[in-house]
């Protein structure tokens, strides 16, 4: 019984961090494309702001919401640290 509960666990890890992933990719080449800037800068923004660390945590269930409004809760983080 072990070993079957581990085993989907397992699974269910693994799973959980490709879509964190996908996630991530999506958020960052569409950011950087909406922004006209880097890829590089995109990250840099990205790993500098509160939102990257919400999406890891998995906080309130973050990194189940749409990488464009993701996007959108990065660019305004981003407009207000800039102030």
């Amino acid at each position: 019984m072990w070993l079957i509960y581990s085993s989907n666990f397992k699974v269910a890890v693994q799973k959980s961090l490709e879509e964190t992933q996908t996630l991530f990719d999506r958020l960052i080449s569409y950011f950087a494309e909406k922004n006209s800037i880097s890829l590089e800068k995109t990250m840099e923004i990205y790993y500098t702001r509160r939102l990257s660390n919400l999406i890891y945590d998995g906080a309130n269930d973050i990194q189940y919401l749409d990488y464009k409004v993701l996007a959108e809760y990065l660019q305004q983080e981003n407009t207000e640290r800039l102030k």
